[in-house]
């Protein structure tokens, strides 16, 4: 109870931010909101299935190719545009996760770190999506919708993970996580399983990338389809904890404001510091931050020589 009142509060004081903060910070806010629910979508399939993922950019350049082919080419209204991109993402999980989805381990990686430059390429080649060009969406000056609508998301995805934690679905996640065979023997369905947790973690990704098309207003597929964002996301959620309701998108707000602090005040070195933040991370808690209060509590100090041990680093 006492936790559902605190989630309830930082939600509340979240949403009336914008009203009390100026535009670069309400900026800051969209960009941290919009992170956190691509971290937190990743987590249902890289966190729960562990099924590291490197497609989820796919799949975010679908849900802005189809918010901004829906509102500068079809002039659809923006929640058309949503619905479109939602729907191809959720689509193209179905389609590649029946085949991909057989394959574990790291030629799993491997299999999806070439979608996004697939689909990339393919978008480039059409005359609907402007080619190598781009599209241009329509302008609006509105960042407190937009924030309000990216905080909207994050609570959406963190729900649904929260529901996935405690219900038998979840369960049947996790059980694929530790053992993929037993999981099969009890009668788990691990292909239904590992396709339903691709699809939601395709819609949330892609919605964020329709409401983060329509706030920057210009789309291109290098941009789109950005392999360096998925990488951002895996970082998130693995440094605030994989698996975990929370961690995810804890990990997103710290890394998100270290990032910006770095890049404020030493901008050329900025993306080398940041490297050498996470290196730190995955030595001495490379199960993340949800896993560092548990492991200080039982052991203290000694958690990080534990870790360093066990990892042989």
């Amino acid at each position: 109870m006492v936790r559902a009142i605190l989630l309830i509060l930082a939600v509340v004081f979240l949403a009336a931010a914008p009203f009390f903060g100026d535009a670069v910070m309400i900026q800051y806010g969209i960009d941290a909101l919009l992170f956190a629910t691509l971290a937190q979508a990743w987590n249902i399939l890289g966190g729960f299935t562990g099924y590291a993922s490197f497609g989820n950019s796919a799949f975010y350049g679908l849900g802005t190719y189809g918010t901004a082919i829906a509102m500068a080419q079809l002039h659809l209204p923006f929640w058309v545009g949503l619905s479109l991109g939602a729907f191809l993402a959720v689509l193209c999980a179905v389609v590649i996760g029946l085949p991909i989805l057989r394959l574990r381990g790291h030629y799993f990686a491997i299999a999806t770190l070439g979608l996004s430059a697939t689909l990339a390429a393919i978008i480039s080649n059409l005359d609907i999506s402007g080619r190598n060009i781009g599209l241009i969406l329509p302008l609006t000056r509105n960042d407190v919708g937009f924030y309000e609508e990216a905080l909207a998301l994050l609570v959406a995805s963190t729900l649904t993970v929260m529901w996935i934690a405690k219900s038998r679905f979840g369960m049947g996640l996790i059980a694929i996580r530790e053992d993929e065979d037993a999981a099969q023997v009890m009668g788990i369905n691990t292909t239904f399983y590992k396709v339903v947790a691709l699809m939601l973690s395709a819609f949330f990704t892609a919605i964020a990338g329709g409401i983060h098309a329509y706030w920057i207003t210009f789309i291109d597929p290098a941009s789109a389809f950005d392999l360096s964002l998925n990488v951002r996301m895996v970082i998130m959620a693995m440094f605030g904890g994989p698996g975990t309701v929370l961690g995810p998108v804890v990990g997103s707000f710290i890394l998100s404001a270290v990032y910006d602090a770095l890049a404020r005040s030493i901008s050329t070195a900025a993306a080398l510091l940041f490297g050498m933040v996470i290196v730190l991370a995955v030595i001495f808690m490379p199960r993340g931050l949800w896993d560092l209060g548990h492991g200080l509590r039982q052991v203290g100090w000694r958690y990080f020589l534990q870790n360093i041990r066990l990892h042989r680093l």
